[in-house]
């Protein structure tokens, strides 16, 4: 796979980064300049819309990668994104992660709807419309489809509420010892808190090593098993569709799945 661009040169001296020497931090083509992480966007007017919201949210106990204008004010330049290294590593403190997603949440809870999310055509979020009924699924049935499809009879009406989540805690929330841990890559879903935390945990059983008790730690959450059932159908949605899914990925879910099936 032949590795991404890294910024150019005019995108780096706008964020103050001209001198720093780009090395790429992963294959999707984030590169950290010096002090500065800086990430391709496809969405400029979601990429806006995080960098405000990020800029004024303040979370209890929890850093967040905040972003950082322009030399000029903007958040986007020619399709890039700023914002500071914080310090810190993901680990396997699920039920930490989990905690965090509940403080995260408390102060997105009045943010209003974003217009985009209607809008957005990806993998992720054509899955997650499939998850909840709103799109009908179409599935490769060999990669995740099938089970999609035993799990759907399963699937009821929730009465949970929907706000601002971050749909993608999971591997983006760094701890550095007994400090606050920080949140990464806020992805912006317009779903219950509740299913916020559940992808977690379907994160953590699939591909985490998470301990089957997770589930039952959190199980105190309003409509819990539904919550469950909507992130992992969410997650063999994705894993169906997206075109680097892979048969460990699929496993991983099949795995997760046995232990969900127990609270339905």
């Amino acid at each position: 796979m032949r590795r991404p661009d890294p910024p150019p040169t005019h995108v780096r001296a706008a964020f103050g980064a001209r001198d720093e020497e780009p090395e790429p931090l992963d294959s999707s083509g984030v590169w950290q300049c010096g002090e500065i992480i800086l990430k391709p966007v496809a969405n400029t007017a979601e990429a806006a819309w995080v960098a405000k919201t990020l800029d004024g949210l303040q979370p209890e106990n929890i850093r967040l990668a905040k972003p950082l204008r322009s030399t000029d004010g903007r958040w986007v330049v020619s399709g890039w994104t700023a914002t500071r290294v914080l310090a810190g590593a993901p680990e396997a403190r699920h039920d930490e992660v989990i905690a965090v997603s509940l403080r995260l949440h408390r102060a997105t809870a009045r943010l209003p709807r974003p217009r985009f999310v209607d809008e957005r055509r990806d993998v992720f979020s054509v899955a997650d419309r499939m998850a909840w009924g709103e799109e009908e699924p179409q599935l490769d049935l060999d990669r995740g489809g099938r089970l999609f499809e035993v799990l759907l009879t399963s699937r009821r009406h929730t009465g949970l509420r929907p706000q601002v989540v971050h749909g993608d805690l999971f591997g983006n929330v760094l701890f550095a010892g007994d400090g606050p841990p920080a949140v990464l890559d806020f992805t912006p879903y317009w779903r219950p808190v509740e299913w916020a935390a559940a992808v977690v945990v379907v994160d953590g059983l699939a591909w985490g090593g998470a301990d089957p008790g997770l589930i039952h730690r959190w199980a105190h959450l309003p409509e819990w098993p539904q919550a469950l059932l909507h992130a992992l159908l969410f997650r063999l949605a994705v894993n169906a569709l997206h075109p680097r899914s892979t048969p460990e990925s699929l496993a991983g879910l099949e795995r997760a799945a046995q232990f969900i099936l127990e609270v339905l």
